[in-house]
């Protein structure tokens, strides 16, 4: 573990750099055509960053929207430009893969509050020339949806062929087709649901509060006092973490087999691998993921409810949709189980929407959308094959 939690490291460095050079595609907004948020405010200028793969056919018909969850970014399906890693998806997206690059236009966007170049609280306040810190505005999933929808109106695209995501992924695609009915074609909601529980908000606030206990936080100026609450951090994603498994993935991988030894320390070491796996997990997040867009995106989770928003009754919500969706879900997922995924299908059902919906029997977790899931590729790929074919594009290619 880093010995001196608030020096920068190279990763946090080049992290740092990704806010104002980005290493992907930006669109940047003036502050005359700014971002009215659901709390009043107006987020003017902002921009939004995004990653593409594929090619955008004649008629622009082949677009794929990928949302990503909470600790995720544009990055869908290429390499990290911090990490060095592989993209977060790349299972699911690529030449040949259930999300086809050979057919398909895929375009993933930064959320707005992330720290990957989309306008967030560690990107530049204009009216003060330092990071907005705890002055950026409380977002909500609708905001993130509301620029993104900003951004396809900048691609020039009126609909898109389907928007799928996993998780936070997932909720944003609730919005998108509760919000902007006639832009969406399909959708594939993946192991999410239509509003944040009272255990995963109770979760999230555990979280925040480690970040904003390390004294490091400096409430919320870190970054002008040359510092980072690594280990609050830190201790939030070990915590989070653990709810992206199941009792059964941590047993089968870790058992209670201790770490590099034979015998317990009698200690507060890591003595067993699960806890060595999770410090892991936590340090490696710090390099990537900026502290107060944890706590801005954690929260824009927690005030995510779509039946709120629509008279307290969720079928509202997506009344005359004309979109097809495709639900699934995981046995495993406790996260996120797969209850709150049925009442989102007994609602579009209530409204006679065109919905199938998948439980895949998996022992992976809420995780699960994100590992090899064969099940899980089938159903996407024959889903959005379906759609491509219903939409006229049966056959062709990704050119142009």
């Amino acid at each position: 573990m880093n010995e001196n939690p608030g020096a920068e490291s190279f990763a946090e460095l080049k992290r740092r750099e990704q806010i104002t050079n980005p290493q992907s595609e930006v669109v940047h907004f003036p502050a005359s055509e700014g971002l009215p948020l659901d709390s009043g405010a107006v987020l003017a200028p902002f921009s939004v960053a995004y990653q593409t793969y594929g090619t955008l056919n004649a008629d622009k018909s082949n677009l794929i929207l990928v949302c990503h969850a909470l600790t995720g970014d544009q990055y869908v399906a290429s390499t990290h430009p911090v990490t060095g890693k592989p993209g977060w998806w790349e299972t699911m997206v690529g030449p040949g893969k259930p999300i086809d690059t050979d057919r398909y236009f895929v375009v993933c966007p930064n959320v707005i509050g992330g720290c990957m170049g989309s306008t967030g609280p560690s990107s530049l306040n204009p009216a003060t020339g330092r990071a907005y810190g705890p002055d950026f505005p409380v977002i909500t999933l609708r905001d993130m949806v509301r620029a993104q929808a900003r951004l396809l109106d900048y691609l020039g695209v009126d609909q898109v062929l389907s928007v799928i995501g996993g998780s936070m992924g997932g909720m944003q695609v609730l919005e998108w087709a509760a919000s902007y009915k006639d832009r969406v074609f399909s959708a594939i909601p993946i192991a999410c649901a239509a509003r944040h529980s009272s255990q995963n908000i109770a979760f999230h606030e555990v979280g925040r509060q480690a970040v904003m206990a390390d004294p490091d936080w400096c409430g919320g100026l870190y970054l002008e006092e040359g510092k980072n609450p690594r280990k609050g951090l830190a201790v939030a994603r070990m915590a989070a973490h653990i709810t992206y498994l199941s009792d059964r993935a941590l047993h089968t991988k870790f058992g209670r087999n201790l770490q590099d030894r034979e015998e317990v320390t009698f200690g507060f070491d890591a003595d067993f691998q699960v806890e060595s796996y999770l410090r892991h997990q936590g340090m490696s997040f710090v390099d990537r993921f900026d502290a107060n867009s944890y706590l801005y995106i954690t929260r824009a989770m927690d005030y995510f409810d779509i039946a709120a928003d629509h008279g307290g009754v969720l079928a509202n919500a997506f009344a005359g949709t004309k979109t097809r969706f495709c639900l699934i879900s995981f046995t495993s997922d406790w996260l996120f189980p797969t209850e709150e995924s049925r009442e989102v299908v007994h609602a579009l059902n209530a409204v006679a929407a065109n919905v199938s919906f998948v439980e895949i029997d998996s022992n992976k977790g809420h995780d699960a959308f994100l590992l090899h899931e064969p099940e899980l590729f089938d159903t996407v790929r024959g889903f959005l094959g379906a759609a491509a074919r219903q939409r006229g594009l049966a056959g062709a290619g990704g050119g142009a």
